[in-house]
């Protein structure tokens, strides 16, 4: 049994096994040994850190990982608390994932645990001068801890990092004779309000530094005084082009707390909602990256297909970006009466379209020489920052979570997991090309098949989970989309964490534009895909 090996090793850990994923939980002097010891032994590879949420218990902080292997497929919680709450400090786990790094700046960002060894500890999101932590259950929300600023933030020259005893180093962040430029927050290529700062030699990048935090609402915060129906609509604004999936997943998570069956009408409903939610995002991801590398016609070309799409769902829904349709034990309305009519003639539509794509950009020897090389990500790489989704696959990795953990009637239909080898910006690029065919092809299979039924059913108006900690994922537009939840046996969740599907895809960008000239970082960003309101949460 894994879980005797890792006592065995780790003697203090505690093994809580509380639903299908078991937690170990440590001391924070044993926290490292046991992430590097569940990393590299060769029955456990956890390779992929799926999610890292911090957790404020009352009379301690800490972070709770979901680790998985993808070789062997099982997964594990990992925690460790402090109860020193004036200087929490944990040791750093940035060098064994690397998606741990932007992670633990936003937990310290949020509940100001120091993590020591890790190379830049600066605020992620909120102002530099901003005072207090807001996810710490303490924290004072008051108006004049933290009026209201019309000055600009100062973006901080310096790195900072703590040592293992605790001592504070700083360093430059860019050299005097660096050539620094902002790349956004106002600019169409960045794909919303992120800015980059960015160190050149000539054209060439040297550095990249990240910032995110323009449009951060405090959704997770939010969610802590809302019942479960009430936060539904707060997964619909963090990546907008996949609302419908994001929704699915809350929707999911809760309902699997609760042991609630969804009638087999619906689970149909959602699972052809999703695709379609998938077709609009792609469409918009070739028009919108076609416009970036100069092709304007492909952009109209693609927006003008996207509108049939939106139109389908409009109708059923009532909304073309934000839906709010999924709700829990079920969906909020039937299928209109036209549904499966005009599903079955955009199936016959679009194909023919997608040749002319092809002729149009894809086999255009100017968008292949801004894309193909560019921004290589490996496997293994992709693995550690946590790229999923169409990212990841071109980077050979098979990380659908539609084949993976199937939900919905995903488990029903016969669909290709597109993977390239290649990783870079034009196989980035092929992999949602080749996906919008795929999802007319699940589509097609769906359409004529949905069982009568109900499309929902009864839920008690105040709802309540039963104690525990809860996870479900969807396959998002841009990869996996998580859903964590800790509840205390109350209306309200206790803590709530989304798993972004574009975190991960802002925290690679320095990794892949490196070296890259200038003009690469816009061929990088729109390929990677990511949706900004996602990131800032």
């Amino acid at each position: 049994m894994l879980k005797d090996k890792i006592v065995a090793k780790i003697p203090g850990t505690r093994v809580v096994e509380n639903g299908t994923i078991p937690t170990f939980a440590v001391a924070p002097g044993d926290y490292r040994a046991l992430a590097l010891f569940l990393r590299d032994d060769a029955e456990m590879l956890f390779d992929f850190m799926a999610c890292m949420t911090g957790v404020d218990r009352g009379d301690a902080l800490g972070v709770v990982l979901l680790l998985e292997s993808t070789t062997l497929g099982h997964r594990a919680y990992v925690e460790t608390m402090t109860t020193d709450r004036e200087r929490p400090a944990l040791p750093t786990v940035s060098d064994l994932w690397e998606t741990a790094n932007l992670n633990e700046r936003e937990v310290y960002d949020y509940f100001g645990i120091r993590f020591s060894g890790h190379p830049d500890t600066r605020r992620l999101f909120l102002r530099n001068d901003w005072v207090g932590y807001p996810l710490r259950k303490d924290y004072n929300a008051s108006e004049a801890t933290n009026p209201a600023r019309l000055e600009s933030d100062e973006s901080p020259d310096e790195t900072v990092s703590y040592r293992e005893d605790g001592e504070k180093e700083t360093r430059s962040l860019f050299d005097d004779d660096e050539y620094v430029v902002n790349i956004g927050p106002q600019h169409p290529a960045t794909h919303g309000v992120l800015r980059f700062r960015v160190a050149l030699e000539g054209e060439i990048v040297k550095k990249v530094d990240v910032h995110c935090g323009y449009i951060h609402r405090g959704i997770e915060k939010m969610c802590e005084s809302l019942s479960y129906q009430q936060m539904l609509p707060l997964a619909d604004r963090l990546d907008y082009l996949a609302a419908h999936q994001h929704r699915h997943a809350l929707c999911l998570c809760i309902e699997e707390a609760l042991q609630l069956e969804v009638p087999e009408r619906v689970k149909y409903i959602r699972t052809i909602m999703d695709e379609l939610n998938r077709l609009s995002s792609h469409l918009l991801f070739w028009s919108t990256l076609c416009m970036d590398l100069g092709a304007l016609t492909a952009f109209f070309y693609g927006f003008r297909d996207r509108e049939k799409v939106l139109d389908i769902m409009e109708e059923t829904t009532g909304g073309r970006l934000i839906q709010h349709y999924n709700v829990i034990g079920g969906v909020s309305a039937d299928i209109h009466p036209n549904f499966t009519r005009r599903i079955k003639e955009f199936i016959k539509y679009l194909p023919p379209m997608l040749k002319e794509y092809d002729q149009v950009f894809t086999g255009n020897v100017i968008a292949r020489q801004r894309m193909e090389g560019i921004g290589v990500l490996s496997r293994e790489d992709a693995i550690s920052f946590g790229v999923t989704g169409p990212s990841g696959r071109a980077s050979g990795w098979a990380c659908d979570v539609r084949k993976r953990r199937p939900y919905g009637v995903y488990d029903k239909v016969d669909f290709n997991e597109i993977v390239y080898t290649g990783g870079d910006s034009f196989h980035r690029y092929m992999v949602r090309v080749k996906e919008i065919a795929e999802s007319l092809r699940i589509l097609e299979q769906l359409v004529d098949n949905i069982p009568a039924g109900d499309f929902a059913v009864k839920t008690k108006p105040v709802i309540k989970l039963p104690e525990g900690r809860y996870f479900k994922s969807v396959e998002g537009s841009r990869g996996e989309f998580g859903v964590y939840i800790e509840s205390r046996g109350e209306k309200t969740p206790y803590r709530l964490k989304f798993r972004s599907t574009s975190f991960p895809l802002v925290s690679v960008v320095p990794h892949l534009a490196r070296g890259s000239k200038i003009a690469d970082l816009i061929a990088i960003g729109g390929t990677l895909d990511y949706i900004v309101p996602d990131v800032d949460r």
